[in-house]
């Protein structure tokens, strides 16, 4: 179905290649895992696959790739289109229309197909996705999440032979992406489909792969099977990471093959629970019975918690439960209808967004949204400028490992890079109040470990850092408290292991294992453990 030969590319005035003299194939029907450190090439070898490159980009391209008969060198992208469709990290950049149905027609429009032909499609795809009750809804409303769910719905109305998925669900809660992986197993069991699917949260989509395709990070691709990758890649999820360390062999894919082996572990003493809450210290972020809505939707119902300084608090639930309204209330960037929001005893309501922002750092879940200037060093300085911060562009760039990338242009830059360099960019000069919004878009492990890393020292120095996440794993390794909310309303708040250890959707891994208060492979093997 894929044939790539002797691939190599090279972005403008790049250093060194991002692939070199790659070569592999892909059987029909295949489900291909593409995994590697951020920055490493995993997106530009998609886009390889589907003409982008070399079409679109920029760059010294050589070799060949010939999918389902057809060279990408020979056929623009548009001509791929009804063989190969592609999902990129950031669904903003693919939608084009104002309502999902629209969307969905879109591409089946542009290729003239007949409108009976496109209800029927549009239909089964709205039934597959679960996206029936969105079809008018204007995407504009919907949540990131939510949006991930229709550019697929999109891609899959024009039923392409070969799908490619670039963190198909680094924006989906577990149960959404649980579902979805299960629809695109399902499409390529029934219907034979190809699949490549680059990802970094492995524990969600290791045990659905035949093949793993691992990029180091200098050009090449190793190909392996899906075991003997786990067995030896750096990158691994954490009930591959406790088999390792256990010793237990074959070692597990899947929390399922993981529990024979946990059956016969010798009784351990799990952590105990802490709430993260300082008794001598007064709330940084106070909210009492906050309402907010947009035109007819409601947004967030009755929301009242708290948040302290030296504490990390998680705010989970599905997509469209309110977490990035709740995170843009906090930050001044939306209007509550009713109820309060205090930050440091101050009223957001009164203040000014600039005003506010000396205290309070917003970074978004779209790196994109906020990274505008022509360099690394240039977001960083404009921080500081923007919100008289104190602090310096060496100390910003160190904390995040950004000194080799200091002048390049975020817009070339992977996801996790573009990440970072928000990151790097929106807590420069440390605001008191840290908010985020699906912080590990694009990290892989190590680079999460590095993100856990900085914010429990900034809370060390007594930030108070709230974070919307769907990213279990991560939650479990850094939150003190979990705010849970539902439909705009908190449905339950606690410790975290307390909240993380009693959900049968919000639970890592471990906890899903060995039950009790066990989070983390940390947990088991000790804090020597990487991420």
């Amino acid at each position: 179905m894929i044939a790539v030969e002797g691939l190599s590319f090279s972005y403008p005035q790049a250093e060194r290649p991002v692939l070199q003299e790659v070569s592999f194939n892909i059987e029909p029907g295949e489900l291909v895992l593409v995994i590697g450190p951020s920055g490493s090439g995993k997106s530009t070898l998609l886009r390889c696959l589907n003409g982008l490159v070399p079409h679109f980009h920029g760059g010294t391209y050589a070799g060949s790739v010939v999918v389902d008969g057809q060279s990408t060198r020979e056929h623009q992208p548009r001509d791929l289109a009804g063989r190969v469709g592609m999902v990129f990290q950031d669904p903003e950049s693919q939608i084009v229309a104002e309502t999902v149905e629209d969307e969905l027609a879109f591409g089946m429009e542009t290729a003239g197909m007949a409108p009976a032909a496109m209800r029927k499609r549009i239909e089964e795809v709205l039934d597959l996705m679960r996206l029936a009750p969105f079809r008018n809804r204007r995407l504009e409303t919907l949540s990131g999440g939510e949006l991930q769910r229709v550019a697929i719905a999109a891609v899959l109305t024009m039923q392409p032979r070969v799908l490619l998925l670039d963190e198909p669900t680094s924006q989906l809660d577990p149960q959404a992406a649980e579902e979805l992986l299960t629809t695109v197993q399902r499409l390529n069991d029934d219907l034979g489909l190809t699949v490549v699917m680059a990802e970094h949260r492995l524990e969600r989509v290791v045990q659905y792969a035949d093949r793993v395709l691992y990029l180091p990070g200098d050009g090449s691709v190793v190909s392996s099977g899906v075991r003997e990758a786990m067995e030896t890649s750096p990158l691994a999820p954490p009930v591959v990471r406790l088999g390792r360390g256990l010793g237990w062999s074959p070692v597990p894919l899947s929390v399922r093959e993981g529990r024979k082996f946990a059956a016969n572990l010798p009784a351990r003493e799990a952590p105990h629970s802490t709430n993260g809450r300082s008794a001598d210290r007064q709330p940084a972020i106070t909210t009492r019975d906050l309402h907010v809505s947009y035109e007819n939707t409601r947004a967030l119902c009755g929301v009242s918690f708290e948040a302290y300084p030296g504490e990390i608090l998680a705010l989970m639930g599905r997509n469209g439960a309110g977490k990035t309204t709740l995170l843009r209330a906090l930050a001044g960037l939306v209007r509550a209808d009713s109820g309060s929001a205090h930050v440091f005893g101050m009223d957001v309501a009164t203040l000014e967004t600039e005003e506010l922002a000396r205290d309070v750092a917003l970074v978004s879940q779209e790196p994109s949204a906020v990274l505008y200037r022509q360099t690394v060093e240039d977001e960083i300085a404009e921080t500081f400028a923007s919100t008289g911060r104190s602090g310096s562009v060496e100390e910003a760039l160190r904390e995040w490992g950004l000194e080799e990338l200091r002048r390049a242009n975020p817009a070339d830059l992977s996801a996790g890079e573009r990440q970072r360099t928000a990151l790097a960019a929106m807590l420069a000069g440390r605001p008191r109040v840290v908010l985020l919004d699906e912080p590990t878009r694009g990290m892989d492990y190590e680079t999460k470990e590095q993100l856990v890393n900085n914010l429990r020292r900034r809370c060390e120095d007594g930030c108070a850092v709230v974070i919307a996440s769907h990213d279990v794993e991560l939650v479990g390794r850094c939150a003190d408290r979990v705010l849970l909310l539902s439909e705009g309303e908190v449905a339950v708040e606690g410790p975290v292991r307390e909240v993380l250890t009693e959900s049968l959707t919000f639970s890592t891994q471990v906890s899903k294992l060995l039950g009790g208060q066990f989070l983390t492979p940390e947990d088991v093997l000790g804090e020597g453990a990487s991420m």
